[in-house]
């Protein structure tokens, strides 16, 4: 139930009203056990518009008179909805309801226990008038349980016609005794005492905060540039790059659009340092015309409130933003706090780096790695100055249009410093958005989930055997959905894991699909579509990687008529990106349900989400082989589909178009020589 199907409110009780048990004693009617509940009500539980989760609680009472449990929301005026929990087991005292919220803002919810008088006098009237002990006590009990429930509860004059029919059958006794029983306990008027109820010893949980944001923060396809190589040349015979521009790139928002995208991610658009500057691979000493890494930012330009002068000004980015919206894009920005040598702020405030005995700045290292071209920045020196400046550096990119920062490392910074920023933000700009891409120990990723990041990179990149996947999915979908948001991309500008080294277009088919449809966020790199899949030696990055030097991928060859058109896989992403947009279910994370298949390389699972009163259903079944064809049986869950056992329908697969009858039971064969993933919508018969 949804929090559109309330109960009335009462009307103000001549005591006063209740309060939450204090910490470490049990309410008159006890709740325990409230899920979710993030770090005790430390942090917020999450949801997006209109996204359904399911509230817990435990509650009980001694002896044996009925209890019943409510789920109250406040929502962001104040105002409250009261949502009825369902006795979903009844031996452990375990309830439950599914609430949602049609509005963005500050939420909170806690759980009332209370005692329902109605039900325990239904209970033990309707024992005792049969056995014949204390009838007419019994039927006038019940009519003053009645009357307190027309006293003490608001009801419109039809809503209260049921009770008092009620009330005058119970005290006539003309009537059989029988007859009088059931007109007290009759369908009308167990709906209506089930409706507006009447509430006795109600024990109220502490209030649990709730944020509930806009649909972005759980749902979107990104898609990733590095600005400097939309547009870039070479001339063919000196060699020499032209580097692209702003204006450049904005040209190409149109495909990316066209793609079904909906947010185009932008690395860091700001100067680079020349002093210790990268050449291509990484290489420790940069050519006079090399680029350097966007991620080394600052120079005598500009810091990170700065636009490198080869890409434009921000009258140019101005204008990139303002294509994206057009085209409906979002702009997603960078926010990378990684200092070149020669950044402002090195030499205006020292302080905010980390000096080595010898004087000297530290560079970032992991060892045995060590990145000469980057300063981190040490936040327990003057983290006062650190922290208004960096939210000054945000402001700047808001006020031109940025409404989504992915943040580069936030698992190097201290959790205090983000907790802080992202409300700091969020009290004048609630619709910001931000991503942790932070590769790191799951504690600190879900840490990061629980205090303020909407989206998180996970560990999809490595997951690739049906069994860890099943795992990871699983734990992503569960308890984790509460507070953590996955984003999966197959690939980054730093990764190229070797399923994708040596899969062959097979695998990068397969990989893109699984990340657009087991969770609502998904993302590519640019080039993803050209299966870039060469790797430097010895390491799970691209060749030529595109963070130390200028690519000219050549668009134009790939087009209807150029010489490698047919070659892209970009028609397989916008079917991809047009069959989540067609879908609600992709659009949501806790709805995922896994099937059963035979062949242990074989993937089967499903999302349903009721749309208007009709089930949208859409069921993936992915060959993870890339190199073989493998035929198996795939063994469905009907219910999980919204069917029956028995019952047949019609399959009808969005990415080649055929149909088939389907059951239960199902033979299926994926792989290399046709398509790799079934995206079946189903339709009943």
């Amino acid at each position: 139930m949804t929090a559109s199907q309330l109960h009335g409110s009462p009307k103000p009780a001549p005591k006063p009203a209740p309060h939450p048990a204090a910490p470490g004693t049990i309410g008159r009617i006890p709740v325990l056990g409230v899920t979710p509940c993030i770090e005790h009500g430390a942090f917020p539980a999450k949801s997006v518009l209109n996204e359904p989760f399911e509230v817990t609680a435990t509650v009980f009472r001694e002896g044996h008179d009925a209890v019943d449990a409510t789920v109250v929301l406040t929502e962001p005026d104040g105002s409250e909805q009261h949502v009825p929990m369902a006795l979903v087991s009844p031996g452990l005292d375990h309830w439950s309801a599914t609430i949602s919220a049609n509005a963005t803002g500050q939420w909170s919810y806690r759980v009332e226990g209370w005692a329902n008088p109605y039900r325990t006098w239904e209970h033990d009237a309707t024992l005792k008038v049969a056995a014949g002990v204390d009838t007419e006590l019994m039927l006038e009990q019940g009519a003053l349980v009645l009357d307190r429930a027309l006293a003490q509860v608001t009801r419109t004059p039809a809503q209260a016609k049921p009770i008092r029919n009620a009330m005058a059958a119970l005290r006539d006794q003309t009537r059989p005794v029988q007859a009088r029983l059931q007109a007290a306990v009759a369908p009308e008027v167990r709906a209506e005492m089930d409706r507006r109820p009447l509430r006795d010893l109600v024990s109220p949980t502490a209030e649990y905060s709730w944020l509930v944001e806009r649909e972005r923060a759980l749902y979107g396809a990104w898609y990733e540039i590095f600005p400097r190589s939309e547009g870039a040349t070479q001339d063919p015979l000196t060699g020499l790059w032209t580097s692209g521009t702003l204006v450049s790139a904005a040209r190409r928002l149109s495909a990316i659009a066209d793609m079904g995208f909906d947010v185009v991610y932008l690395t860091p658009v700001h100067p680079i340092g020349k002093i210790n500057r990268k050449g291509p691979n990484n290489t420790p000493k940069a050519g006079p015309r090399d680029p350097g890494s966007p991620y080394a930012i600052g120079s005598p330009d500009g810091g990170h409130d700065a636009i490198a002068p080869e890409l434009g000004t921000f009258a140019d980015f101005d204008s990139f933003v303002e294509e994206a919206d057009r085209l409906g894009l979002e702009v997603a920005l960078d926010l990378a706090l990684n200092c070149a040598p020669d950044h402002p702020w090195v030499s205006a405030h020292p302080e905010w780096f980390t000096l080595r005995a010898d004087g000297t700045i530290a560079c970032a290292e992991n060892p045995p790695k060590k990145y000469e071209d980057v300063y981190p920045l040490n936040f327990d020196n003057d983290p006062a100055g650190i922290y208004a400046e960096v939210r000054r550096v945000v402001q700047v990119w808001i006020d031109h249009g940025v409404t989504i920062f992915r943040v580069d490392n936030p698992h190097t910074k201290p959790l205090q410093f983000w907790q802080w920023l992202i409300a700091d933000v969020a009290a004048v700009a609630p619709d910001i958005i931000w991503l942790a891409e932070a590769f790191t120990r799951p504690a600190m990723m879900h840490a990061l989930g629980k205090i303020g990041f909407q989206q998180s990179y996970t560990y999809y990149t490595w997951r690739i055997q049906k069994w860890e996947l099943q795992e990871y999915v699983t734990e992503l979908a569960g308890e984790a959905a509460t507070y953590m948001r996955p984003s999966f991309w197959p690939t980054t500008h730093d990764i190229l894991p070797p399923y994708l080294q040596y899969g062959g277009p097979t695998a990068w088919k397969v990989r893109a699909a699984l990340a657009a449809t087991l969770v609502p966020t998904y993302g590519i790199y640019a080039g993803y579509e050209l299966v870039e899949d060469v790797a430097r030696p010895g390491v799970e990055e691209q060749i030529d990687n595109e963070k130390y030097e200028l690519k000219d991928r050549r668009w134009s060859d790939y087009e209807e008529g150029g010489p490698k058109a047919g070659q892209s896989l970009a028609p397989y992403l916008t079917a991809i990106n047009e069959i989540r947009r067609g879908h609600p279910c992709l659009h949501w994370l806790r709805n995922l349900h896994l099937h059963h298949v035979d062949d242990e390389n074989v993937m089967a699972f499903s999302k349903r989400r009721n749309v208007d009163g009709r089930d949208d259903v859409i069921l993936v079944i992915a060959n993870l082989d890339p190199h073989a064809t493998r035929e198996t049986h795939v063994h469905l869950d009907m219910a999980a589909l919204g069917l029956h056992p028995g019952d047949s329908f019609v399959a009808h697969d969005l990415i080649t178009g055929l149909s088939w009858h389907w059951g239960e039971d199902n033979f299926v064969r994926l792989g290399p020589e046709g398509e790799p993933v079934h995206i079946i919508h189903i339709r009943r018969l």
